[in-house]
């Protein structure tokens, strides 16, 4: 009999151990959402950047989940985080342009934590607008938050209710310009940073990496300093703690712009009693409209049918599921009149731009950059090479198709080459399609400039940036704030 006893040990134990876990993933999960401001996916160690000096998010990474195929719905501030919030694309959530706050009849996810139980706070950059932060028992802006907006996590959670499940949205201000965190722990060096081919390599621009770098070394800082006081509270086991960005680097033709360097996320999550295996990494595609449903379900909530996503909970048991075969992106008036559509599966990256007429550098901080007047020089000099030259073209494209497997920078358009003609015309119809179904428009009278393109500076009459004079943003007249459910991609 005890030699039976024990043989069945192990499957005993075993067995335990399944009940063990299934006892943790059956109560409600801890929900802590942080977010980088102006960060590009390729800039975490993890992501294989092996100059920035990222420890805390990389050991998140190694313990729990990375993404490569995490996709915003915006590569600007507040409609990327709006449309996450919400769960909602930005043409349908009335929020598409730059400074729009959430509309109040738009639902923000933590609301519906909130009114299920949960203990909601905020601190940091919100940028969704005043209505929404009904959704948080407490939130903490700028002021409250220290100059990079994490000063106030910790002391969130010491201050939060020890009888309730919690949902944390911290949000960053690194790497936000201008440049605040030189003086932070142990700067960069600018000889070793990575100048992309679309930058020049001057002393001027590998030092505006560097201070970029140094900005996502204190954003890592104090994710390291959450991890140790959830690590304290002993309820690390059971939280889910999910780290990402808003858009790509401020540096021409990262920020507001759709391509990988503006729209490719971070994503790293740690769940340990959710995820199956620590350090996996999941290829499959997901969208920021994923978030809210993912968080909604993983708390044991019933999905609204106004949601535009859906949840990625099974990927944390099978990470090469394949969740969805396209993504879809918009960039709307981020300081400049813009209209830009994109597509995006593992293979092509299809653009649809609606004000070809205009060049497409960047947004206006990255227009007063180092980085930029480098370029300016390069330009007058005329010494820029292919990929530089992109931030100056007018007219642009009116469409442009990128082959990933071999342009995965996305540089070399093929819309007029003849072997992608097929492959044109499929992408073409399911954007169109999407559009279609999401009720997006093109309206005649956008959003006109409110900056100088070559400079950055505002231009005339211009009081500040909310102020800008607007036109009709897009989805306010073509039915799309009332668009409801998934749009079948």
């Amino acid at each position: 009999m005890k030699n039976q006893l024990y043989l069945l040990w192990p499957l005993l134990l075993a067995a335990i151990q399944h009940l063990s876990l299934f006892s943790q993933v059956s109560e409600r999960p801890n929900l802590v959402y942080i977010i980088a401001d102006d960060v590009s996916w390729n800039d975490f160690g993890c992501y294989g950047n092996q100059v920035v000096r990222t420890p805390n998010i990389d050991r998140l990474a190694a313990e729990g989940m990375l993404f490569t195929n995490a996709y915003l719905t915006a590569s600007s501030c507040s409609p990327s985080r709006c449309s996450i919030i919400s769960g909602r694309y930005p043409h349908n959530n009335g929020a598409a342009e730059l400074h729009t706050p959430l509309p109040e009849d738009q639902i923000p996810f933590p609301l519906l934590l909130k009114e299920a139980g949960y203990y909601t706070v905020q601190a940091g950059k919100s940028h969704f607008g005043q209505a929404a932060l009904r959704a948080f028992d407490h939130a903490y802006e700028r002021e409250e938050a220290g100059s990079g907006g994490e000063e106030r996590w910790v002391k969130c959670l010491r201050e939060r209710p020890m009888d309730q499940p919690f949902f944390a949205w911290f949000a960053a201000f690194d790497a936000h310009r201008d440049w605040q965190a030189d003086d932070f722990g142990t700067p960069h060096d600018p000889a070793d940073v990575i100048v992309p081919p679309y930058l020049v390599d001057s002393e001027a621009t590998r030092q505006d990496l560097a201070s970029y770098y140094n900005e996502i070394g204190r954003f890592d800082f104090y994710i390291g300093e959450v991890v140790k006081e959830l690590d304290r509270q002993g309820v690390t086991d059971n939280t889910l703690l999910l780290v990402m960005a808003d858009n790509g680097r401020p540096f021409p033709r990262c920020k507001t712009r759709v391509y990988d360097s503006g729209m490719k996320t971070p994503l790293v999550i740690k769940w340990p009693a959710g995820i199956r295996e620590k350090g996996s990494i999941s290829n499959s595609l997901v969208s920021a409209v994923d978030i809210a449903p993912t968080m909604l379900n993983l708390a044991g909530l019933e999905l609204p049918d106004y949601l535009q996503g859906k949840s990625f909970a099974p990927l944390f048991q099978d990470p090469e599921k394949e969740f969805r075969r396209y993504v879809f992106s918009e960039h709307n008036w981020h300081d400049y009149e813009a209209h830009e559509r994109m597509i995006r599966s593992k293979d092509f990256l299809y653009v649809l731009n609606s004000r070809p007429e205009f060049p497409n550098g960047g947004p206006a901080d990255s227009k007063r950059s180092a980085s930029q007047k480098d370029l300016n020089t390069m330009r007058e000099k005329g010494l820029l090479n292919a990929a530089q030259v992109d931030l100056f073209t007018v007219p642009r494209p009116r469409e442009e198709l990128f082959y990933l497997h071999d342009d995965p920078m996305q540089l070399m358009n093929r819309a007029s080459v003849p072997t992608y003609q097929e492959v044109l015309k499929d992408y073409r119809q399911l954007l169109a399609g999407w559009r279609a179904a999401t009720f997006d428009n093109t309206p005649a009278r956008l959003s006109p400039d409110g900056f100088d393109r070559l400079t950055g500076a505002r231009l005339p009459g211009q009081n500040n940036n909310n102020d800008v004079l607007r036109g009709e943003m897009p989805g306010m007249r073509s039915g799309g704030l009332k668009a409801k459910g998934k749009p079948g991609f």
